[in-house]
């Protein structure tokens, strides 16, 4: 059942389910013998993570950050905020950023900048969804879910104000709910 704040829903929970599935296979192929360090970027990424990892047949170590250009609305602040640093050191290691969704880019341009100079081996970039209208910045995924237009989207770990994250599909939010 649709939210009756989407407008209507993007991506099916079929969908997703299935794709990430078929990404987490690829990147997979990357690591044979290896044992990354997955870095799911909070609180967005929390389901999209949850489930790519489940997916990996290789040993992956798992930490989190919570990193954001966005406060309370719906436009970048264009400042990188770090709410929640690593419990890991990264220096050496084979890096993989799991986000729900890039935008203008400024996030993860600025984050992986930061980990190359922590001293990381390599860092990889796995999105859920890659919105190429906005970008800003010159960065693009390494491996992504799904390309959207430029719409304001829910569900699935993506919110608005702390809310619709555990809408089990990703849809696109009425103009009227973020536009008050």
């Amino acid at each position: 059942m649709m939210h009756r704040d989407c407008e209507r829903i993007l991506f099916s929970e079929e969908q997703l389910r299935a794709r990430v599935a078929e990404v987490a296979r690829e990147v997979d192929k990357l690591y044979v013998g290896k044992t990354p360090l997955c870095v799911g970027i909070l609180k967005g990424s929390i389901i999209f993570y949850a489930d790519f990892i489940r997916h990996l047949t290789s040993p992956v170590e798992l930490d989190f950050m919570a990193v954001s250009s966005y406060g309370s609305g719906a436009v970048s602040s264009g400042k990188l905020k770090i709410k929640k640093d690593l419990d890991r050191n990264v220096k050496g290691r084979d890096v993989i950023i799991v986000e729900d969704i890039i935008d203008s880019g400024f996030t993860l341009a600025n984050l992986k900048q930061l980990l190359l100079e922590r001293g990381a081996n390599s860092v990889l970039i796995v999105t859920l969804l890659n919105k190429k209208a906005r970008r800003n910045y010159d960065i693009s995924p390494d491996f992504n879910c799904f390309d959207i237009e430029n719409e304001f989207v829910v569900g699935y770990g993506l919110d608005y104000n702390e809310r619709y994250r555990s809408l089990p599909y990703i849809g696109i939010l009425k103009l009227s709910v973020y536009e008050k």
